[in-house]
């Protein structure tokens, strides 16, 4: 996948949002994406997130040009009732080759993702909503990111929408999600449906994971309040001296396992505490080592079937200069940073696009100069 165009391939439009649903449902198999945003020198804004599964989503990048009309879906595999035409050109990753965005980037600089939220995603009642207001689980980042330009223009439209538990129509469940969304400007916003209606929280620390609910992630952080990148100082005691044995003495204790209360504290700490780099590359480059702690590999998580084609690990991870209009993306079997720059491409193409993450068969090798 490159920046310009002509790499992009069309894609038929149709009734695939179930299958991205059953990707998102699969219980075991979607539980560790982690997200966060970083500052540049000159209060740029780049977001970071990771995409965990169990089994191959196949996600390619896609295109989704200015005013084409898009559809919600609707119960037993239907379209919905709800229709808009796209304000704003947008670029992410889809899975399985469906025209739905679960991350991505519009020409605005409004960028976001869906992630996994089990044992909390409660949605309204699809037979007691307005169709013409509905929005299945895996419509909605779609939605947001081709209608809107800033968090704020998100937040005063939720009101119109609401979010229905339309189920899967071959796993008969809806998938439990929520959302993260990101501006230019550095403002986030978390958007957790629960309990029939959608909880709305400002991020000022612009970081998620999944389960439990952003609330009771951010009163966690009450436990590490002490954990700094500063090293600690040497504990003095009747007149002898104790210093730690190495660097990082002051991050004793932060979490470091996987799970998504442990990944919230972790990222955040990395957030908070990386060096400003300045806009473009050298801001991304940041933000994909933070990503690179995060990155699980095949048969770190596993489920207890035994089966290796469920180990949960980490697909992709993408990041957004939001700033200037650039999302990249790397894989599992191609840990290089590829890019798509929104001021490059087509923004009014005929129809949705697509490129596939095809990794390079190999590492490039090094060349030595000549003695």
């Amino acid at each position: 996948m490159g920046s310009t165009a002509n790499l992009f391939s069309k894609i038929a439009r149709g009734s695939t949002a179930a299958v991205l649903a059953a990707t998102l449902t699969w219980g075991t198999y979607a539980r560790a994406c982690t997200s966060f945003i970083i500052r540049t020198q000159t209060g740029g804004i780049v977001y970071g997130r990771t995409m965990e599964f169990g089994f191959e989503l196949k996600s390619a990048a896609i295109l989704i040009p200015r005013h084409f009309a898009l559809t919600s879906s609707g119960p037993d595999d239907k379209p919905g009732a709800l229709k808009w035409t796209s304000k704003y050109a947008t670029v992410g990753l889809n899975g399985l080759g469906d025209p739905i965005l679960v991350d991505g980037l519009n020409e605005k600089g409004l960028a976001g993702g869906i992630l996994y939220f089990p044992g909390y995603a409660g949605y309204a009642d699809a037979a007691k909503t307005d169709p013409a207001k509905s929005l299945a689980p895996w419509d909605f980042l779609t939605w947001a990111l081709t209608n809107f330009a800033t968090v704020a223009e998100v937040k005063a439209a939720l009101s119109e929408i609401a979010v229905v538990g339309i189920k899967e129509i071959h796993l008969g469940i809806a998938p439990p999600v929520h959302y993260t969304l990101h501006d230019a400007s550095g403002a986030s916003l978390v958007i957790e449906p629960i309990d029939g209606t959608l909880k709305v929280y400002d991020n000022p620390f612009g970081v998620m994971t999944n389960s439990p609910p952003f609330d009771w992630q951010v009163t966690n952080l009450r436990n590490y309040v002490k954990i700094s990148p500063v090293n600690a100082p040497p504990l003095h005691i009747d007149g002898q001296t104790v210093a730690s044995f190495g660097q990082g003495s002051g991050l004793l204790g932060i979490p470091g396992d996987p799970t998504p209360p442990s990944r919230f504290v972790r990222v955040l700490g990395y957030a908070a505490s990386v060096e400003r780099q300045p806009d473009g590359i050298a801001s991304v480059r940041a933000a994909e080592h933070i990503l690179n702690n995060f990155d699980i590999p095949r048969g770190w998580i596993r489920p207890g079937t035994g089966d290796e084609g469920e180990w949960e690990f980490t697909q992709w991870s993408a990041v957004a200069d939001l700033t200037n209009r650039v999302y990249y993306v790397k894989t599992y079997d191609d840990q290089v940073l590829r890019s798509i720059d929104l001021k490059s491409l087509n923004l009014d193409a005929p129809a949705i696009l697509s490129a596939p993450l095809v990794p390079r068969p190999e590492a490039p090798a090094l060349t030595f100069a000549k003695p």
